[in-house]
């Protein structure tokens, strides 16, 4: 535990055992800094961890105060059951959302990347710069799949730090994650094949199935344990399921995260039955604190399972620069990716090689996810302030998403049409799922930096949702 969150531990538990009560002006920075005899820097650390969770608030010019009780919720449920959709059709439905999010004039709470303003890395620009002066028509060939190798080390060291034994040459660079994720799903399934999917899902894997003509097993997710496991192992007995597709940490739409005893039941089902996992673990570094999850990857003992990741959300959206770490079917994936898009962006693969060989990405990313909590938590305080109290609300402990829902026969579909004539998007829960189940609930983006404009917003959602459970009840 680093000194800033020892004393911020400190304040915490003298807040809980009320020596500091709501409304109390706690000790200014200086008094703070001369008490513990600790830097101004740790001091402000100190506060700012504790305003991110909660615990204490700041006012301008007055200093900061204990806060009302911590905000909370009663928790959201996710998924109800398994179902079958044997004909996946979804693109429509998703493209007019995501279509609206891309207007300068929207506010994009429905949007599925971290603010911009976030991912502005000076450093990396210098790195294009520097490379696009340097490259060569021979580069383009140097660097085609599986990509390049400078690029690959970087990652594979990237692994070796977390414990994960990755050869560069088992890792693909791709354009993106969904070029690694959709590559993985094709090397192992044939058209009309069956796939194991959460319920909720990440819109992607519905997109990427309905292209490839495959059928899904949507199991039932839990915002908090992942993939119902009993579920699981009741479908793989009954169905021949080629491959399980799961984001493993902070999962698009839910925020959850699957504890490594889940993930350790879920690689024996796996392995039992010679499935395939293919991890989308996108946001696997936006955890909160210090700890890293553990990725399912890292159980892998058969070399048999895809691990997919990309630089979008934590770096460098525009970049196109993702990558799979695909064990015994590395081949198979290049192959793929000749026949498609023959290879990554070359200026950007080198780019960013160059930046993460210069350091600073980890410092980069501890500021990242300091700030999406610090705004995770304001958005919390919003929602609280704003919407009906039958709200239930996820708080996950990593990315930027938040999952709400009201009981059914709440229509989400109707917020997002009501809110986009107020100039404000959402991603209403039917773009998760090919049946109804979420149609009740809708994800909000919390990444945008807190304004009068994004306060307004709320205020305007939560007068709709007010608004359309009273229309129920008439």
């Amino acid at each position: 535990m680093t000194r800033y969150e020892q004393l911020a531990a400190q304040i915490r538990q003298q807040i809980e055992d009320n020596i500091w009560q709501v409304g109390d002006r706690l000790p200014s920075l200086r008094e703070s800094v001369k008490q513990s005899g600790l830097s101004l820097m740790t001091v402000v650390q100190s506060y700012q961890l504790l305003e991110s969770q909660g615990w204490i608030i700041a006012r301008p010019q007055s200093g900061y105060y204990v806060a009302k009780s911590k905000t909370s919720f009663a928790a959201a449920k996710g998924g109800k059951g398994s179902h079958l959709s044997e004909n996946v059709e979804i693109n429509a439905s998703i493209f007019g959302v995501l279509q609206a999010c891309n207007d300068p004039d929207i506010i994009p709470f429905g949007s599925a990347f971290p603010e911009s303003a976030l991912l502005n890395e000076p450093k990396l620009a210098k790195s294009l710069a520097s490379v696009a002066r340097r490259i060569t028509q021979q580069s383009a060939v140097a660097n085609l799949p599986p990509g390049n190798e400078k690029l690959r080390r970087n990652i594979a060291q990237r692994y070796a730090m977390q414990g994960i034994h990755v050869s560069p040459d088992e890792i693909v660079i791709t354009a993106g994650a969904m070029e690694s994720l959709s590559f993985s799903l094709q090397s192992v399934t044939e058209p009309g094949d069956w796939v194991v999917i959460e319920s909720p899902a990440f819109y992607g894997c519905l997109q990427a199935i309905e292209r490839l003509k495959l059928k899904a097993v949507a199991i039932k997710t839990d915002p908090i344990f992942g993939l119902d496991l009993d579920a699981l192992e009741d479908v793989v007995k009954n169905y021949p399921i080629k491959a399980c597709w799961l984001m493993t940490h902070y999962q698009n739409p839910l925020g959850g995260t699957m504890p490594i005893r889940n993930k350790k039941r879920l690689v024996d089902i796996l392995n039992h039955r010679q499935i395939v996992l293919i991890e989308d673990d996108v946001y696997g570094e936006l955890y909160f604190g210090n700890q890293q999850p553990v990725a399912a990857k890292s159980l892998d003992t058969l070399n048999n399972f895809f691990h997919c990741s990309s630089f979008s959300k934590c770096l460098a959206p525009g970049f196109r620069v993702g990558w799979v770490a695909a064990g015994r079917h590395a081949t198979k994936i290049q192959h793929l990716q000749m026949m498609s898009t023959v290879s990554a962006s070359v200026p950007t693969q080198l780019a960013i090689a160059e930046y993460l060989s210069q350091g600073g990405y980890d410092n980069h990313l501890k500021k990242l996810r300091m700030t999406l909590e610090q705004r995770q938590h304001r958005l919390l305080s919003a929602i609280a302030q704003y919407m009906p109290d039958s709200v239930k609300v996820n708080t996950p402990k990593g990315g930027y998403f938040l999952w709400l829902e009201f009981e059914p026969p709440f229509n989400a579909v109707r917020l997002y049409q009501l809110a986009l004539t107020q100039g404000i998007s959402i991603a209403p829960g039917s773009m998760f799922s090919t049946s109804d189940q979420f149609n009740h609930a809708f994800r909000l983006n919390c990444s945008f930096t807190w304004s009068a404009q994004l306060e307004e917003a709320m205020k305007i959602l939560g007068r709709l949702c007010h608004q359309l459970l009273n229309e129920k009840r008439d």
